[in-house]
């Protein structure tokens, strides 16, 4: 494979006109609560210790992962601005209790090409810096933990209906921030790796990235739809210059067979683009605030 980890969409050849790139956790797999619940938040809370304010980092931690526009960000950027919210609130701040700080945690996050585990690796041997050593150790656990926890979840309802509704008419792409071990495991456990022609996870490069390399000049813009339950999923189809079809944070069954009887046919026969896909954006956008409800109550 040599050492380029975006060589498969290299080696990707157009068989179908329209290509459909799609999310994984929290799209596909009901795997967002359970890993966010019972994985990261108290890995988080066990490595960074921060028993004494675990509520206010929980409370944090579910608001950014799973129901805010951060929703689906790599988990770097996503625990910096957990971090962030819960140093800020009152009731952490009345406990006289300090955050750790992650200013180089930052900094890599800005500088890095991208971010996953080899290159954190890569930056912690370079410079040996005692919290980017730990982010990398909290990442591992967390990956860890997951391998143990997430098991047996199967795909959303009219999932398996609609790659393969998908597979007649479509090349498909996995497009995930997840590591991509973990997406191979879960896609090949349910019998669904085989509707698609590369995974990829955030080895690859960002989502953004994955789309573009996947189109790749080989499929018109508007023959290109990206499905996903976040706004980077969105923002990557906008980057791209293609379609998105929103998978609503829990609303996840009814969208799917939405999808499947009425959306990919849409975008099959062209009539997708315009007011029915805006409709369907506004009210995803509904759905994922920035402000947190513990700010909306002061």
């Amino acid at each position: 494979m040599g050492n380029n980890p975006a060589q498969p969409f290299l080696d990707f050849k157009r068989e179908k006109e329209f290509l459909i790139g799609i999310d994984s956790d929290g799209c596909v797999f009901d795997t967002m609560e359970i890993k966010q619940k019972e994985c990261f938040i108290p890995t988080t809370i066990k490595i960074w210790e921060l028993q004494a304010v675990s509520r206010y980092v929980r409370e944090a931690q579910e608001f950014v992962n799973l129901y805010s526009q951060w929703r689906g960000s790599n988990r770097f950027p996503a625990l910096l601005q957990t971090f962030t919210l819960a140093g800020e609130r009152e009731e952490v701040l009345k406990r006289g209790f300090t955050m750790p700080d992650m200013e180089s945690l930052r900094r890599w996050i800005e500088s890095a090409d991208s971010l996953g585990l080899p290159t954190l690796e890569k930056e912690v041997e370079k410079t040996g810096d005692p919290i980017l050593a730990k982010v990398l150790f909290w990442s591992k656990e967390v990956n860890k933990v997951v391998a143990e926890m997430v098991k047996g979840i199967p795909p959303f309802p009219f999932v398996r209906e609609s790659l393969a509704k998908i597979s007649s008419c479509a090349d498909c792409v996995v497009v995930s921030a997840t590591p991509g071990e973990a997406l191979l495991r879960e896609w090949k456990e349910h019998g669904l790796a085989k509707h698609i022609k590369v995974i990829a996870g955030q080895e690859m490069g960002d989502k953004k990235e994955h789309l573009r390399l996947a189109k790749g000049g080989r499929y018109a813009d508007d023959h290109v739809l990206m499905i996903g339950d976040a706004l980077g999923d969105l923002k990557a189809a906008k980057a791209n210059n293609v379609l998105f079809y929103p998978i609503n944070p829990e609303d996840e069954a009814a969208s799917w067979q939405r999808f499947y009887e009425e959306a990919l046919d849409r975008f099959i026969s062209r009539r997708y683009a315009g007011s029915y896909e805006e409709k369907l954006v506004a009210e995803f956008e509904k759905r994922l605030p920035s402000v947190p409800p513990w700010e909306k109550q002061h």
